[in-house]
């Protein structure tokens, strides 16, 4: 190796050199940068590769596939965004990007951003339209998912307890905050499907909070785990003014835990006074019932129908004698007409010799043969006399006819001329006579009106 090439640096040796340069800096080690998403396209279970944009100048980003399921809410191409991350040069291809650790979107928060479009999905899939299920009247057993302890599991059982104190309460306990949140909840509503006892309706529910204290009942695998679960859910999350996706695709939405329990169950006084009252109506029903079948039966013990049992049928017998005779009678006349007929038949054919009516047909058809001919021999006259008359009313009136009395047609480039005010000085015309054409230039024009004859 010569002194000169001793000097240079190899292509390697600069990228890792610039890239030691952006390591060591410490004002681009973690910066915040404001821009736009460009170049986005989702690559599943993968690195995500985007540009971040402003204006004509753009920086490539690369967020790791770890980080990046760690997003609340989808990228989308144009987004306005704020990236956290770190400035790096990429030594294969000798340029900077952004190394991303995290991303919020501009003007609203990511969580907001995230249940947003988790709504836009299952909206447009049609979840949130489906049948609503009844919710049991008089439940024997209800399931509530919710934390063991607190006052929201208290403020049910002692609702309920106080209302209508003979159903059953099964808790499912159940993480309602957290990380963990969400997986147990579907694993709840799993423990619910498969247990061998029998429920009339399911309690979902959780005290006030923050949006991400109640995140966990925005996530898409709950949502799809009550829609699943064969029982009319109730959900109780947060206070009146929160609606989370759980609260959308429940059956039923209650504002409190304690409203969830009221309209879960009914009063049981009210019950038993509904009964009562139904029980005193149906003794009522029934008396009232028993008398009239009671008076109906009397009536019936004094009818003719059980006093004279005979003049049930008489009135058929005697209609049964009368349609004897008239079937008597229709058979005689019957029989009477099939005789006349069978003479009138046999008059018919001694009267019609085959051979008669032979000659009688053939003489007839001679005839018609002859009228025919006539026939068509009148009408070819007369549609030759048309003929003649036509032909001879056309040619009077042919063009060449009129043309040959002096008479010529006029053409300016392909369009007639009937008016000199169509004409100017130094036009060429073309003529059609009755025998040639003639082309000619216009010198001098007359345009004063055509003379009426009649006047």
């Amino acid at each position: 190796m010569t002194q000169d090439q001793k000097n240079y640096i190899t292509v390697g040796a600069l990228s890792k050199y610039i890239s030691q340069k952006f390591d060591r800096d410490p004002h681009i080690q973690r910066i915040r940068v404001l821009g736009e998403i460009s170049n986005y396209r989702y690559r599943p279970n993968s690195h995500q590769y985007f540009s971040l944009k402003e204006g004509q100048v753009q920086i490539n980003a690369i967020m790791f596939k770890s980080q990046f399921h760690r997003l609340k809410f989808q990228l989308e191409e144009g987004m306005k965004v704020f990236v956290t991350a770190r400035v790096g040069v990429y030594e294969g291809g000798g340029r900077y990007q952004l190394y991303v650790e995290n991303i919020e979107p501009d003007g609203i928060g990511s969580l907001y951003l995230a249940l947003e479009q988790l709504k836009e999905k299952m909206k447009a899939q049609g979840l949130f339209d489906r049948p609503k299920r009844k919710i049991c009247k008089y439940p024997k057993r209800l399931a509530v998912i919710t934390s063991p302890s607190g006052s929201v599991i208290r403020d049910i059982i002692t609702t309920v307890q106080r209302r209508y104190p003979i159903v059953e309460i099964v808790v499912f306990p159940t993480k309602v905050q957290g990380k963990e949140a969400a997986k147990e909840i579907v694993a709840s509503f799993k423990r619910l499907e498969e247990s061998t006892i029998s429920f009339d309706g399911v309690i979902l529910a959780r005290g006030g909070g923050s949006i991400e204290d109640l995140w966990c009942f925005n996530d898409e695998g709950v949502a799809h785990a009550i829609l699943a679960c064969p029982l009319p859910v109730i959900s109780s999350i947060g206070h009146e003014t929160d609606t989370t996706i759980a609260d959308l695709v429940a059956d039923l939405r209650a504002p409190t835990p304690t409203a969830a329990a009221e309209l879960s169950v009914p009063v049981l006084q009210e019950v038993l006074m509904t009964i009562s009252q139904q029980q005193v109506r149906l003794i009522n029903a029934f008396r009232g019932r028993l008398e009239w079948s009671q008076e109906r039966l009397a009536r019936s013990a004094r009818s003719y129908v059980l006093t004279q049992p005979e003049r049930l049928y008489q009135s058929y017998v005697q209609s049964v004698m009368h349609l004897n005779e008239r079937l008597k009678m229709r058979q005689e006349q019957y029989f009477s007409r099939q005789k006349q007929k069978i003479n009138q038949l046999k008059q018919a054919v001694y009267a019609y010799n085959p051979q008669q009516q032979i000659s009688y047909r053939q003489e007839k058809l001679g005839t018609l043969q002859l009228s025919l001919q006539r026939s068509f021999n009148d009408c070819l006259r007369r549609k030759y006399d048309r003929h003649m008359k036509a032909s001879a009313l056309l040619d009077a009136y042919s063009p060449l006819k009129i043309m040959a009395r002096g008479y010529s047609l006029v053409e300016k480039k392909g369009q007639q001329v009937t008016s000199s005010h169509q004409l100017t000085e130094g036009d060429r015309l073309n003529i059609q006579l009755y025998k040639g054409r003639a082309n000619v230039l216009v010198e001098s024009l007359d345009k004063n009106e055509p003379i009426d004859r009649e006047d």
